[in-house]
């Protein structure tokens, strides 16, 4: 695939692909923009991004926003199918580390530098550095995620004996074992779209067996992810899959289902982003019910480390006529502004940006600001090559049915990134 997106790259520069000028109000030309985001699901923030691309259209009445959305699970197998074949949107949602280099490499990305004044200040460096490949800047993010936020019923833990969630893993896998024998679902898990249990779950099992640095260490050859400690952490799944933990739909059920499970109370558990609290806890008439934690310790990792990632950062196709070109810096300059920021937070999502935290702001928000303040660890596919993600996943979800084992899994992936070298 990098291959076919350098080769595009190489023609896309100077080409406008999919020009969409015509006549607006008052006789002035309308420029058309594309836009391919993924925000389909009802989470709170995807409301956000929503509104604030209307409220773009209605103050610019010249420039329309051709939103293409795609389901999250779906989204970056279409942004690199289009990439291969020189169709990018003209505006795109893109993730940090693994997932830019191929479009850097491709030349496929207008570099922001000339524009970063906008941002300057108002956007952290730390999570502007992950859209940062050899001094360009090729996204702005719009929010910062932790993907391993475990929400928990209070009321279903106090039946089994627990004021508090379990400090080891030990202790967990006792609570795991105590829920069963109550009659009640410990996590509640959509699997269908086979991201949760590499993002969610081994992002973090990878950091407190074998420690933050192992991921990237992996990718460099300095690891492998044959290392006992690696197959330790694919071993939890094998072991709750073994507790039966799960749901018995797991792998039919998708990451919102999961998340009304929870809700619903047909689960004490459910592990997931923070982003999630709007719908859990937030917005909810019954949000105290629910607690918050982290993945317990297990290994020899901080166990007050979560992973987390600067997402959604807004990126320009190369190659844009002008017209074009300053309709889309027009539209980032509107929609990654200290507004966006506000309103995000004030629907309970963090963000990667220097901005007043108001006394308006959700309690819920400021407790998850504190849960996740003790250092973060890269999330999985943020780090590691795409193929090999997906190859993690499909073992992942074989583990749930009873098929393979932790070191086959392990092994397939390793084979993987090695081929890719």
């Amino acid at each position: 695939m990098l291959v076919f997106i350098t080769a595009c790259g190489q023609a896309n520069e100077g080409t406008d692909a999919g020009s969409a000028a015509g006549e607006g109000s008052g006789g002035a030309e309308t420029v058309t923009l594309t836009l391919m985001h993924p925000w389909t699901s009802p989470n709170v923030d995807n409301e956000v991004y929503k509104a604030r691309i209307a409220a773009f259209e209605e103050q610019h009445p010249n420039i329309k926003i051709e939103q293409d959305g795609v389901a999250a699970a779906q989204y970056k197998t279409k942004l690199f199918t289009q990439a291969a074949g020189n169709s990018l949107a003209d505006i795109n949602v893109l993730w940090p580390g693994a997932d830019l280099d191929p479009l850097v490499d491709g030349d496929l990305l207008m570099p922001l530098n000339d524009y970063m004044d906008n941002w300057n200040g108002l956007v952290r460096e730390d999570a502007l550095a992950g859209f940062n490949k050899n001094g360009n800047q090729y996204g702005v993010p719009t929010k910062q995620n932790f993907v391993d936020i475990i929400y928990y019923n209070k009321e279903m833990f106090a039946q089994v004996g627990y004021d508090e969630f379990p400090a080891t893993y030990d202790e967990w896998i006792d609570l795991i074992k105590k829920l069963k024998e109550a009659g009640i679902t410990p996590i509640s898990l959509g699997n269908k779209e086979k991201w949760p249990l590499q993002s969610s779950y081994m992002s973090t099992l990878a950091q407190r067996f074998a420690g933050s640095d192992f991921l990237q260490k992996v990718v460099d050859g300095e690891a492998s992810f044959t290392d006992e400690r690696f197959v330790q952490a694919v071993a939890v799944i094998d072991e709750l899959t073994k507790l039966g933990a799960f749901n018995v739909d797991a792998n039919n059920m998708d990451s919102v289902q999961a998340q009304d499970y929870l809700i619903q109370e047909k689960a004490a558990m459910h592990i997931t982003s923070a982003t999630v609290d709007g719908r859990v806890r937030i917005n909810n008439e019954e949000g105290d019910k629910f607690g918050i934690a982290l993945f317990p310790k297990m290994g020899e990792g901080d166990p007050k480390v979560a992973a987390g990632v600067p997402q959604f950062g807004i990126g320009i196709k190369k190659g844009l006529s002008e017209e074009k070109k300053a309709a889309a810096i027009e539209f980032m300059k509107f929609f990654v502004s200290e507004e966006l920021y506000q309103e995000l937070t004030k629907a309970g999502i963090m963000v990667p940006a220097n901005i007043e935290i108001g006394d308006d702001v959700s309690p819920y928000l400021k407790e998850m600001m504190e849960l996740t303040s003790h250092g973060s660890t890269p999330v999985f596919d943020a780090v590691v090559p795409t193929q090999a993600a997906k190859k993690l996943e499909d073992g992942l979800q074989a583990l749930t049915v009873g098929q393979g084992t932790p070191e086959q899994v392990a092994q397939d992936v390793q084979q993987v990134l090695d081929s890719l070298k």
